[in-house]
């Protein structure tokens, strides 16, 4: 049958529609009568699933005297369980059925995860709910040999921690969990072992704390019985008291810390709502604007048209009840002045006058693009829905993608003006330092160039 222009045109816009606004994916969920919840991310088409555990534990959740018991308590479970008796078994078994173990521990969440065929699921959910509630905790003096040597990477040959994240969340957050480093300290990892290992599994790994999530081709209700089968004799969910962060120090603040290496790095931080607040979507768009591609504000105007660092960046590091947008940047000690200088102008420019539509449309389309991006990723799937139900605070992707889009100048220009101020600014250098640098850095945190 003979179509006509008008219909093609028709076509080309329904098009069009579909690619901007696709579908978010089929997403169910079960809560197992002990109360760990089970996502189940439908991705059809996808030849790789990929199966998490979500754990609500951290640095956040620790005492200051077994600093870092829940990333040592990560370590421990990759030595064997009741089933699995040793780390070679244990992989094997995974392996078997296309998977690789892996895990991560934060600052106020840990994940375990791996790679499975669809049709194997439920022997990776039996190896990860095994691995995690029956660990034998065998060779516990060799990981702490492993853990105190992961540490070097963190610290100068004194001693001094160097690692940039880990002083500034110290500068942000003094005396809180947030700022106790995610591996803790050589003094309270020495401290640590089976009896704190597992006080600290009792307390945390239980209904309340765990989210079992998985994405890929697959039914649902093959996550939910393998999720019943494995996970369901689990202790029943009780409350985990989160300590509150404290109110962050008025600012602006610095910290320098000395280094011998021949290039500096710092970091310019601001306190901002958390992902449940709706200023939380202004500055996602603000985060693009300053850093996306080498064609955006940061980029163009530090490493393009100036050569002033090698590395910039900007973005937001989120917490459950506070986020903390942050700029950071790698240079040579001469050049970290101008650096900032640079940063500062940038910041004032989206506090002074409102972006352009066309610039914020392009960061709306950017954003747009990475959630479509994710939809072929099991593993950015799994990290959306699994980590977005551990702490009950993400929407969809197209609740996401709606709320961003809804975004306007004013926005921007009201949040940028709420977060970019002198008193809300923390500035943290890791590097070598001289008097006249330093004299310069110090004159640009007292009166940071461009904020308001």
């Amino acid at each position: 049958m003979p179509t006509s222009r008008a219909s093609h045109a028709l076509h080309r816009r329904r098009a069009t529609a579909l690619r901007r606004d696709p579908a978010s994916p089929e997403v169910a969920q079960r809560t197992l009568k002990n109360g760990i919840r089970c996502v189940a991310v439908r991705a059809p088409g996808l030849r790789t699933g990929m199966l998490a555990v979500y754990v609500r534990v951290g640095s956040r959740y620790e005492a200051a005297r077994v600093n870092g018991v829940s990333h040592f308590l990560e370590h421990a479970f990759f030595r064997g369980s009741a089933r699995f008796p040793s780390t070679f078994e244990l992989n094997v078994a995974v392996e078997d059925v296309g998977g690789s173990l892996n895990a991560s521990t934060g600052r106020e969440s840990s994940a375990y995860y791996t790679p499975v065929h669809p049709g194997h699921l439920e022997r990776a959910v039996e190896v990860l709910s095994d691995m995690l509630s029956t660990p034998r905790f065998g060779q516990l003096e060799l990981e702490r040999e492993i853990i105190l040597e992961e540490m070097l990477d963190e610290v100068d040959e004194s001693g001094r921690d160097i690692d940039l994240d880990n002083i500034a969340k110290m500068q942000l957050f003094p005396k809180h969990g947030l700022a106790l480093k995610i591996a803790g300290t050589p003094a309270s990892v020495k401290r640590i072992g089976e009896r704190e290992l597992r006080a600290h599994l009792a307390e945390h790994y239980h209904g309340g704390n765990l989210v079992l999530c998985a994405a890929g081709d697959f039914e649902p209700e093959a996550l939910f019985a393998a999720g019943a089968a494995h996970f369901g004799g689990y202790p029943a969910a009780r409350r985990v008291a989160t300590p509150r962060p404290p109110r962050p120090p008025r600012g602006p603040t610095s910290v320098f810390q000395s280094h011998s290496e021949s290039q500096a790095e710092f970091r310019v931080s601001f306190p901002a709502p958390p992902e449940s607040s709706p200023e939380f979507y202004p500055l996602i768009l603000i985060g693009r604007v300053l850093d996306d591609g080498l064609s955006s504000r940061l980029q163009r105007a530090i490493v393009e048209q100036r050569a002033l660092a090698y590395s910039v960046g900007a973005g937001v590091d989120r917490f459950r009840d506070v986020s903390i947008f942050e700029l950071e940047a790698a240079s040579t000690v001469a050049k970290a002045p101008r650096v900032v200088e640079e940063m500062g102008k940038l910041l004032g420019e989206l506090c002074e006058r409102r972006v352009s539509e066309e610039e914020l449309e392009r960061a709306k389309r950017r954003h747009a693009i990475a959630l479509e991006f994710a939809l072929d990723s099991t593993t950015e799937l799994c990290g959306w829905y699994g980590s977005g139900a551990l702490f009950g605070s993400r929407e969809d992707f197209a609740a996401r993608r709606a709320r961003v889009a809804a975004v306007t100048p004013d926005d921007i220009l009201r949040v940028a003006r709420a977060t970019f101020r002198p008193n809300n600014l923390h500035f943290t250098y890791v590097g070598p330092r001289t008097r006249r640098e330093r004299a310069q850095l110090d004159r640009w945190v007292a009166k940071p160039t461009g904020l308001i």
